[in-house]
């Protein structure tokens, strides 16, 4: 997959006097059915999470709170952005090597997932992830 497939997406966002509300619904706002979810949170300063790549699964983050950069990598092309909005979310498809960095003090990182966790769809090593993009 290129880098330019991975988008942010804007969810509906509802002002109201009282406070803010998003919502999102999979297969509407999020491209994929989705699997599990999960979430980061009181990630010490410095430290970065991710730093794999997926086989199959898409992923979707969130910044819900705070903020932290996503460096992504396609084995030709990198970028990053930032997240700091909980309205907006990242959408990476499968064979993108992310890594989530640079989180303020008190981020949280809302990760949608299009499959179940199955270690066999990771690439934990670089290495062996760039050769499989070049056998693509």
């Amino acid at each position: 997959m290129p880098i330019s497939d991975c988008k942010i997406i804007n969810f509906p966002k509802i002002t109201d006097p009282r406070g803010n509300l998003t919502f999102l619904e999979g297969n509407r706002h999020v491209p994929f059915d989705i699997k599990r979810i999960f979430y980061l949170y009181d990630i010490p300063t410095g430290e970065s999470r991710g730093a794999h790549a997926h086989k199959e699964l898409h992923q979707l983050l969130i910044c819900l709170s705070g903020s932290f950069d996503v460096a992504l990598d396609d084995g030709t092309e990198q970028k990053t952005v930032h997240l700091n909005r909980p309205w907006q979310g990242l959408h990476i498809p499968p064979m993108i090597w992310a890594a989530e960095l640079n989180f303020d003090p008190g981020s949280v990182c809302l990760v949608l997932a299009s499959m179940a966790f199955n270690e066999s769809d990771y690439f934990r090593e670089y290495e062996d992830y760039l050769r499989a993009v070049r056998a693509s």
